[in-house]
């Protein structure tokens, strides 16, 4: 599935058919029944994509669905005021510790990105990609890629704690809190995956030019136009 096209699909089963159900099934279904049934909806998706449709079993993918189960599970404690502010802002909390620790243990959790993205194909080229990886100028850029990920992640809780604190103020099961609810989710889950995707490409930007600084050039392209396997399978560590 393209960049775009899964991007914009995120966005209709993360935000716009949540705050649909939420702003038209309230009334019909009662407000704490609608409520579980908008909050599940990304959940499913998730855990549909993973096991069903990509069918991609590695670091990333399980993270993700852990994630997921984690949102499904926090769907049920029926909290409000501060607490439902924790509650959702809760997996952001999760994504900056998972990356700040990362870089704690050395470990940059950019580089799992990375691999996926570039899928290497024998265990030859991912021994070679990870002694490429390994290289000082290229942990320092998988370091500071991790690093901006962390940060966007951080400012991105902070601001979902803080909407929902003064946005939803309403008591959980009212008609009102998932009016609130939808509101705030109309800012948040359009614009937050908008800034990681822009975090992530800031960061792949770094790495990539460590890539292509370590890498031979390849005469007929500019550098960092070539193909990057060709450069890889071509590359030879130093001894």
């Amino acid at each position: 599935m393209k960049g775009l096209t899964k991007l914009a699909l995120d966005i209709v089963m993360g935000a716009v058919v949540p705050i649909v159900i939420l702003n038209n099934l309230t009334q019909p279904l009662g407000a704490p029944v609608a409520y579980v049934l908008a909050a599940l909806v990304p959940v499913t998706y998730v855990l549909v994509d993973t096991f069903f449709i990509s069918r991609r079993f590695n670091v990333i993918t399980s993270y993700v669905a852990l994630s997921a189960i984690m949102n499904g599970i926090l769907a049920f404690w029926f909290v409000d005021g501060v607490l439902y502010a924790l509650k959702d802002t809760a997996s952001l909390v999760v994504s900056v510790i998972v990356f700040a620790g990362s870089l704690a243990i050395g470990r940059p959790i950019i580089q799992y990105f990375l691999i996926q993205a570039l899928g290497p194909d024998t265990s030859a080229r991912e021994a070679k990609l990870r002694r490429l990886l390994s290289l000082t100028q290229v942990r320092r850029s998988l370091a500071l890629a991790t690093l901006i990920i962390a940060g966007q992640t951080a400012l991105a809780g902070a601001v979902n704690f803080a909407l929902n604190v003064n946005m939803v103020t309403a008591s959980f099961g009212s008609d009102l809190f998932n009016q609130q609810v939808a509101q705030v989710n109309a800012l948040t889950r359009v614009a937050f995956p908008i800034a990681s995707l822009a975090a992530f490409g800031l960061g792949f930007v770094f790495i990539f030019r460590a890539l292509y600084g370590v890498l031979p050039r390849q005469e007929d392209k500019p550098q960092q136009e070539g193909d990057l396997w060709p450069l890889i399978d071509r590359w030879e560590p130093a001894a």
